[in-house]
This record gives C-alpha cells, structure tokens and sequence, in this order.
C-alpha cells in the first residue's frame, strides 16, 4: 500500500448559502454547516483510504462567527492523521460575503472516520507522508487530542457510576437546577450531624 501525502486527501467545499438554509434567527443553520463538514470529511477520509468511510466523532465543534445568507462557505479539508483504519481530518470552515470580499473564519473541526472494506470490516489506510513541520505539528497534535480524550472519557465512565449524594449535592448547588421530589430519609441521614 503507497503512503499518501496530505495534499493528496486535500479536498475543498464552496457553497452558496442560500434563504432556504436559514434558521428561526435569519443565520444559515448549524446543522447545515455540519452536514457540509460532514460531506467534506467522508471526500478527504475516502481519497486518502482508497474506501468508503464512515464518521466515528466529531471533536472540536465551536461556531465562532454566524454564517449569513448570500454567503459562499469554504469547507477546506485533509487527512491530520491515520492509524491502522482510522484517520483524522481536519477541516477549517470560511465565509466570504461576495459583494465585501470579506472572509471570515467560522469555525475549525476534527473528523474522525474509519475506513470500509467491501465486507463492511475496517480496512488498513495508507500511511500519511509528512512533507512539513505543519503536517508534523497536526500529526502529535490529533494523537495528543486523542490521548486527552480517552483519559477524559475514562474520568466520566468511572465518575458516573459513582453517584455520591453529599459531594454531589454541593456539587449542584453551584449551577442552576433546582430538586423537586422528595429526598428519603436514608439521603437526610447523610446531612445530620447525629
């Protein structure tokens, strides 16, 4: 299998934001943009796999600017990182209002998808080339993400199944939600000083 390079798997968007993908507030709708990222991802993903691919996560998802209607929307693409079946890709999101010329950066995501065989198993990917310190930098940074989320996800998986009322009744106390069915009296017995 021949490794990649990432401007192999380098794949842009642009589309024309249009009234009919407006939401209640007059913007171009979130869930639009992310079908769109979504799209993109799947195009890089599969020229770099060779395969069908299929989204496994989406990290990193934050709309720093709206997108307006009359817009063109740039969804520029690439392969970040691969493992043995898995890739990482990494799209940054522009719009550019066509009578200004003024672009604006909305937003940046990471795309985690698997590569398909023709039996429906994952399949190997080629290895991506690195041909500069960027590419490299992208490279630690997804296997740095990837790190901090598994130990993150390993936190809330133990801290879930250890509902313990006293350290998680002031816990609540602080945020905006309020209790409306009564506590037992096993709960009451935690809080007396008897």
């Amino acid at each position: 299998m021949e490794p990649r390079t990432v401007q192999f798997s380098r794949t842009k968007l642009t589309e024309l934001m249009i009234p009919s993908f407006a939401n209640f507030g007059g913007k171009v709708h979130g869930g639009l943009i992310l079908s769109l990222m979504d799209k993109v991802a799947y195009a890089a993903a599969s020229k770099h796999a060779g395969t069908y691919c299929v989204t496994v996560t989406v990290d990193g998802v934050e709309f720093l600017q709206p997108v307006e209607v009359g817009e063109l929307l740039t969804l520029d693409a690439a392969v970040h990182y691969v493992g043995n079946s898995s890739l990482v890709v990494g799209i940054k999101v522009t719009s550019e209002n066509v009578k200004t010329n003024m672009v604006k950066h909305t937003n940046n995501s990471y795309f985690t998808m698997v590569a398909k065989g023709d039996d429906g198993k994952p399949a190997q990917v080629p290895e991506l080339v690195l041909e500069d310190i960027n590419e490299m930098r992208r490279f630690a940074d997804a296997i740095k993400r990837m790190e901090v989320k598994k130990e993150a996800n390993a936190k809330i998986q133990k801290e879930q199944g250890e509902f313990i009322p006293v350290d998680d009744m002031e816990l609540l106390s602080n945020h905006r939600c309020k209790i409306e069915f009564k506590l037992d009296d096993d709960f009451n017995d935690l809080f007396s000083d008897t």
